[in-house]
């Protein structure tokens, strides 16, 4: 019985004992998992080459020095989707979805429902609130965001609200929920937004489109370029220097203040896309003196944005993310300067071919009904006319354009439908970015460096200074390093989703970045 006793006993002091163990892992488990933010900043700069941040680095002292050196930087992120245009960048961005599921195939395409192009953001049944004429809302993108899903797992506390000039890169980061986007009505000289958010701009905006905000500008100026003094002009010409990024951010840190974000119950979220960076680069080009000064310009913007942030939160109160929605092409001009390829294509002839090829085989039509962003949608209703079998017609249409000098490759719907493409990058992107019901029946590809247009820069394409971008995480929870790993922006979402214990957006293909959350 002695024994006995002391068996139980001994066994019950063991079993405290691992309670007590299992008690202590716990807590040490807790104090070291990182500490949620209060607030999220995710940011982007439309048309931002990763290679802006090595080219420019020396002359980094401030937002992009912070990141460069105290950040978690991913130097080989790269999108896997293709076009590599404004809409796709921003939609992918807090959805970590592809074209292929989020529906974004484009800024716009032709819609056969209503016979007519729209935008990733265009919606009829919307007005502007702020100004007059049709509003825009997210009911296009198909799959949630992080900030759905804030939203969701606050039961409404979360706030959530995105800006930029553009309308698609305010909507489409924030999502389906977000208590509010505003973007820049150039012509108007003021932000507004949709009567899908609300019916009444609120107080503190209205202060902010009384102030003018564009006439701060007049007649400033940047490099060789001088800001006009007349209204009428003045607001593009904002946009279109980096006075447009300065104006923004400074709208960015009233809605901190006024929204009190960082401040509630739950945890909120801020997206910020900087417009001025995409419209500077289109018109002089990646190599020019201008998109330089844009970079330089926005690191000290970025700068001032963190430290609006850290007034609002603390330094250990957030978490910023930093990316960008595209690269962007040399322009052709340079590139002949150093003997490397490329061209533009004016004209519309691969659209004029598919015409005349079609034509000699079918007889003379209409056959083309849209020459869109990326390829050709061709009319329908011929096709039933004539009784033909559209994927013969898709056939013949893709050869067509493959005769076309300067066509890399060309798609057809139904290829795209059952996987039939090379087992390469290029493939795989296009593949990623095929919607049936929206995209091209004929998907075009120009060879690297051949753009469309007569002047300027573009992107659109699925080569690397199309979709090679920075992605950077910092904040308090977050562990600074270069990773030179290869990643795509798509991780964005789910990295957030796991640092914030909500779910990941439902159409994410990413993967969690793990390895860069502190301990």
């Amino acid at each position: 019985m002695i024994l006995r006793v002391r068996s139980t006993r001994d066994s019950m002091a063991m079993h405290m004992k691992r309670i007590l163990g299992l008690g202590l892992m716990f807590v040490l488990a807790a104090s070291g998992a990182p500490k949620q933010p209060k607030l999220v900043v995710a940011v982007i700069f439309d048309q931002f080459r990763y290679d802006y941040l090595t080219r420019f680095r020396a002359e980094y002292h401030a937002g992009f020095d912070r990141l460069l050196t105290q950040g978690a930087v991913f130097t080989n992120a790269r999108y896997d989707h293709y076009p590599t245009v404004t809409a796709v960048g921003h939609s992918t961005y807090l959805t970590g979805a592809t074209p292929a599921i989020s529906g974004i195939v484009g800024n716009s395409w032709y819609d056969r429902t209503v016979g007519k192009t729209v935008t990733s953001v265009s919606d009829s049944g919307t007005k502007l609130v702020g100004s007059e004429g049709q509003g825009s809302s997210p009911r296009r993108l198909l799959v949630d965001t992080i900030g759905d899903e804030l939203r969701k797992s606050s039961a409404g506390k979360s706030r959530v609200i995105g800006i930029s000039h553009k309308d698609r890169a305010a909507i489409l980061p924030a999502g389906h929920s977000a208590n509010a986007a505003y973007w820049f009505l150039d012509p108007s000289d003021r932000f507004v937004t949709s009567d899908y958010y609300m019916n009444d701009l609120p107080s503190w905006v209205r202060d902010f489109n009384g102030s003018h905000p564009c006439q701060a500008y007049a007649g400033q100026k940047w490099l060789d370029h001088t800001l006009p003094t007349e209204v009428g002009n003045l607001c593009q010409a904002v946009t279109d220097s980096p006075f447009g990024n300065d104006l923004l951010e400074r709208f960015a840190e009233r809605a901190l203040e006024a929204e009190q974000l960082g401040k509630h119950d739950a945890i909120d979220l801020l997206t910020v896309s900087f417009s001025s960076n995409d419209a500077v680069g289109h018109q002089y080009g990646p190599d020019s003196p201008e998109a330089h000064e844009l970079c330089i310009t926005s690191d000290r913007i970025l700068g001032r944005l963190l430290s609006a942030i850290e007034r609002q939160v603390g330094a250990d109160g957030y978490v910023l993310v930093v990316s960008a929605d595209h690269g962007v092409a040399p322009t052709p001009e340079a590139n002949a300067a150093l003997k490397m390829p490329g061209g533009r294509l004016t004209g519309n002839p691969v659209a004029k071919a598919v015409e005349a090829a079609l034509a000699k085989r079918y007889g003379d039509a209409k056959w083309v009904v849209n020459n869109g962003e990326t390829g050709l949608y061709l009319n329908l209703d011929t096709i039933e006319s004539k009784k033909l079998d559209r994927a013969e017609v898709d056939r013949v249409a893709a050869e067509a354009a493959l005769t076309v000098p300067q066509v890399f490759r060309a798609y057809t719907r139904e290829q795209l439908l059952i996987g039939q493409i090379q087992n390469d990058s290029i493939g795989k992107r296009v593949l990623n970015g095929f919607f049936a019901q929206r995209s091209p029946d004929v998907e075009v590809l120009l060879d690297p460096y051949w753009i469309t247009g007569s002047s300027g820069a573009s992107h659109s394409t699925p080569f690397g200074y199309d979709t090679h971008v920075p992605v950077i995480f910092f904040g308090a929870t977050i562990r600074p390093g270069h990773y030179d790993g290869p990643i795509m922006p798509n991780d964005v979402a789910p990295t957030l989703a796991t640092l914030l214990s909500i779910e990941t957006p439902a159409g994410s293909i990413g993967r969690a970045l793990a390895e860069i959350f502190a301990q």
